[in-house]
Parts: structure tokens; C-alpha cells; sequence
């Protein structure tokens, strides 16, 4: 199959992009290899994935319209893998225009792109960060998502709803994915897995949050490709049982659905800690903060509809999972 996957020198992009490579999948990549962290590692992983005969990569900016339905007229794409996005929570309190080129226009152009191309199933990155303010848990794709504390969030929440309009309107079927922190090798220097083990290994303070009292639910990155693979080949259909009268967000009238993926076992952040340092050999000097504006205290998953649909569940535990990250760090830099 020719699979077009967005953000492919991303850190999930790569990693997705080389496991179906490994397939047998003519794969078509597109990043705009942005410098919101270091572009060498981009760089890097687009080196591994350009070993390949089947991979075509292509230099674009989600922004570019006319590039990007040029592009999807010219290849006819079995299905689209939508997972560029300008990430991060805190950033978005600093630069929020740049959410709203990449997440809104950005995902609108592969909407339209994928409309006018046929393809047969968009799967797009969500975010656990949708949940927002909600307190029940385990997070429930059945449960509403009305309240995002960040800008983020909201542009997530809103490629959700722009998702379920297309499906509606165009019977694109589509699937969104809500990653719950998604950790391991090739990760993001953005993310704490690789900010803290950076600052422990270079004796500087590590930042802690809230004072420590963090739960997340870390999910290794082999769960989230295994589970991306899995989803990509249930194409969903209309819920003929959809009851209008009260509406289940994780389902719809139209061929569109919405899943958890996550470990659903939250981790404390001590304790988290506690496993790099482990690892490393080396005890982390602790500098605790505030919480910080657009940031939760706890995640949780409830990956049950996942397991039913694909029967798969994320089973790397963190100790097993950090360890095969800092493996990955030492050899990488060099240490």
C-alpha cells in the first residue's frame, strides 16, 4: 500500500514510517523539519528511514496548501497517517500562532487533500491533553472533552471535531488516536524522559512541577507503532446504534472513531525519577516548582475500546521502557 505519513522525522513519524517500511509499504513522508528542537535529530532519523527503497521524502510545510493537495492528487495514497503538529503545552503559551498554522490550517489541508484524493482512511494524532480539567478516572474516550486548559489541547480537541465533519459530510472515515505521553529512543529533547536524564548526566538541576505531585501515564513507543498498525486496517463504518438522543463522543452516525492509547498505569513522577537514576547510576539534583499554566496533574487511560477493537493494550513497563531509552541515549551521544 503507498501510505503518506505526516511528521515523519518526528519522533512517533519515524518510528511508524520504519515499521511500515520494514512491511513492505511504499512509504511517502513529508516534515518541514522545523527547528522547535534540534533539527539533527530530525535529520538523523530521516537518514535510517532514507535507507530504504520504498520511502519518498518530501520537504512541506502543513501550511502550503497548494503543496500539500498537489501532492495528494499526484499519489493517490491508500491512507493518510496525520501526525506532524507543532507540539508541546507550554510552548503554545508562548507562541499560540504557531498552533494555529500547523494544528487548524495545517489539518485542514490534509482534510481537504485526503477528500479530493479518496483516500480510504485518514488516521490522525490526538492528545490525552483533551481531557483537560476532566477529574474522573481513568479517561474515558465516552466521556466529554469541553474544558482543555491549554491551547494545545483545544487545537486538538477542534481537529476532533473537524475530523467527524468531513467523515460526515464526505464519508471520509476517519480514526483519531489520543497518545498518553509517549516516551522512548529517538525521543523528543523536549519531553521529560529526555530533559531529565540530559540535566542528571550534565549535573544540573532537574525541574519538577507541582512540587512532584504528578502521575502520567508514560506509553512506550513500540505500544503506540504496534497499536497505529493495528488501527490503520480497522476502517471504521457507521454506528448504526448511535443514539443521537445522547451522543457517544467516541463514536458517530458517520465512519469515524476515537481511541485511548496508553498504558493505563500512571506513573508518580518521584518515582519516575527514582528509575532514571537507576539507570544512570547517578541521583538527580531536584529543583521543585509550581504548576505550571496549561499542564494537569494526572493522566490516566482507559484503553479498554482499543483492546476490544484491535485486541492489543500497551504492555512495556516503565522500567523496562526507560531503560531501553537511556540505552539509546549513551550510544546516540556518545556517553
Amino acid at each position: 500500500m503507498d501510505i503518506l505519513v505526516t511528521g515523519c522525522a518526528g519522533f512517533i513519524g519515524f518510528h511508524l514510517s520504519r515499521r511500515l517500511l520494514n512491511e513492505g509499504h511504499r512509504v511517502v513522508g513529508i516534515d518541514n523539519l522545523n527547528p522547535y528542537y534540534d533539527p539533527k535529530l530530525k535529520q538523523d532519523r530521516l537518514s535510517l528511514l532514507e535507507v530504504f527503497s520504498g520511502f519518498d521524502f518530501h520537504r512541506v510545510d502543513l501550511t502550503s496548501k497548494d503543496e500539500i493537495l498537489c501532492l495528494m492528487h499526484a499519489e493517490s495514497f491508500g491512507m493518510v497517517i496525520h501526525l506532524a503538529a507543532q507540539a508541546g503545552v507550554r510552548y503554545s503559551l508562548e507562541n499560540p500562532f504557531s498552533y494555529v498554522d500547523s494544528n487548524l490550517v495545517g489539518f485542514m489541508n490534509i482534510l481537504e487533500g485526503c477528500r479530493h484524493s479518496d483516500v480510504s482512511h485518514l488516521v490522525f494524532a490526538s492528545s490525552s491533553s483533551v481531557y483537560g480539567a476532566n477529574k474522573k478516572m481513568p479517561f474515558s474516550e465516552h466521556d466529554l472533552v469541553d474544558h482543555p486548559v491549554s491551547l494545545y489541547a483545544a487545537t486538538k480537541k477542534a481537529n476532533e471535531l473537524m475530523a467527524h465533519t468531513y467523515s460526515s459530510l464526505y464519508n471520509l472515515p476517519c480514526t483519531g488516536l489520543r497518545f498518553f505521553t509517549v516516551y522512548g529512543p529517538w525521543g523528543r529533547p523536549d519531553m521529560a524522559l529526555f530533559k531529565f536524564t540530559k540535566a542528571i548526566l550534565e549535573d544540573r538541576p532537574v525541574d519538577v512541577y507541582n512540587y512532584g505531585r504528578m502521575k502520567r501515564d508514560f506509553t512506550y513507543i513500540d505500544d503506540i507503532v504496534e497499536s497505529i498498525v493495528r488501527v490503520m486496517r480497522l476502517i471504521p463504518g457507521e454506528d448504526s446504534n448511535w443514539d443521537a438522543s445522547s451522543p457517544d463522543p467516541a463514536t458517530s452516525f458517520a465512519p469515524y472513531r476515537i481511541y485511548n492509547i496508553g498504558g493505563s498505569k500512571p506513573v508518580d513522577l518521584m518515582y519516575f525519577i527514582s528509575v532514571i537514576e537507576d539507570n544512570l547510576g547517578k541521583k538527580a539534583k531536584i529543583n521543585m516548582l509550581p504548576m505550571q499554566p496549561g499542564d494537569v496533574e494526572a493522566t490516566w487511560a482507559d484503553a479498554t475500546e482499543l483492546e476490544h477493537a484491535v485486541g492489543y493494550h500497551p504492555r512495556t513497563t516503565i522500567e523496562d521502557g526507560v531503560g531501553y531509552f537511556i540505552e539509546w541515549y549513551k550510544e546516540y551521544y556518545g556517553i
